[in-house]
C-alpha cells in the first residue's frame, strides 16, 4: 500500500527484454536504503517487486521483473534507459497517510494534453479513458504516475490537476510534455462503492437478487433507495 507521495526521482539504468517480460534496473538511493529481495517499490505508480540490489560507484540500484500484462496496461513499456521515474516505498503500518490510499495497480493510461503556466502553479490537462471517467470527480483523488493529486476539473475524457512548484521540481510531471503517457490509478474506494451499489462488473442489472445488497448499501451510507420505494408504491 502506498500514499502517492513521491520520495525521489529515480532513473532507469538498464532494460533487459525477456520475450513476454522485461527486467528493469532502477537507480534510487533513497528507496533502496534498507530494502531487500521481495520488497515492493512503486515505479511511476506501478507496484514492482525487488529482485536484486546492486551496488556500484554511483550508488544503489534495484532490479524488478515486469510481466507483459503490466507492460501492456501501463506506460512502463515506453520507458528507455535514462528515463526518470517517480519512486515510493510502501507506507509503514502506523505511518502518516500523506496522500490517499494507492494500491500501485494501474487502471489505465492517459496522456498530457496541455499545460497552462500560472505565476505560482501550473494547470495540467490529462486525457482520461472513457471507462474510468465515472470514478473521477471534482476535488476527488487520482494517482498520476504514482503521484497523489486532487482533481480540479473532471470531464468525460479528461481531467485537470493543479501542480505546485514542489511537485513540478520533484516528480516527472515537471518535465512531461503534451503527448507523453502517464499511468492512472483511480480511487479504489469509488470502485468498491460502485460494486456495493450493484453497478460493477458482473453485477446483475435487474431482479430481486440484486435489490437486497443495493438497498443495504444505500441505507448504510444514509441514502434513500428511490428505485425500491417506487416499486413498493406500485406493488
Amino acid at each position: 500500500m502506498f500514499t502517492g507521495i513521491v520520495e525521489e526521482l529515480g532513473e532507469i539504468v538498464a532494460i533487459e527484454h525477456l520475450g513476454d517480460a522485461s527486467r528493469f534496473q532502477v537507480r534510487g538511493p533513497v528507496v533502496t536504503e534498507g530494502a531487500k529481495h521481495g520488497d515492493s517499490i512503486a515505479v511511476n505508480g506501478v507496484c514492482l517487486t525487488v529482485v536484486d540490489l546492486i551496488e556500484d560507484a554511483e550508488g544503489t540500484r534495484f532490479s524488478a521483473d515486469v510481466m507483459a500484462e503490466t507492460l501492456d496496461r501501463s506506460s512502463l513499456g515506453a520507458l528507455d534507459i535514462g528515463s526518470r521515474v517517480n519512486l515510493e516505498r510502501p507506507m509503514a503500518l502506523g505511518g502518516r497517510l500523506g496522500g490517499h490510499i494507492v494500491q500501485g495497480h494501474v487502471d489505465g493510461t492517459g496522456a498530457i494534453v496541455d499545460r497552462k503556466l500560472s505565476e505560482h502553479w501550473e494547470i495540467v490537462k490529462i486525457s482520461l479513458p472513457a471507462e474510468l471517467s465515472r470514478y473521477v470527480v471534482e476535488k476527488g483523488s487520482i494517482t498520476v504516475d504514482g503521484i497523489s493529486l486532487t482533481v480540479v476539473d473532471a470531464g468525460f475524457d479528461y481531467f485537470t490537476v493543479s501542480l505546485i512548484p514542489t511537485t513540478l521540481a520533484l516528480t516527472t510531471l515537471g518535465v512531461k510534455q503534451a503527448g507523453d503517457p502517464v499511468n492512472l490509478e483511480v480511487d479504489v474506494l469509488a470502485k468498491y462503492v460502485e460494486r456495493l451499489l450493484g453497478r460493477g462488473s458482473g453485477a446483475q442489472d435487474s431482479g430481486s437478487q440484486s435489490d437486497g445488497p443495493r438497498v443495504d448499501a444505500l441505507r448504510n451510507i444514509g441514502l434513500p433507495d428511490n428505485g425500491t420505494q417506487d416499486k413498493e408504491a406500485t406493488a
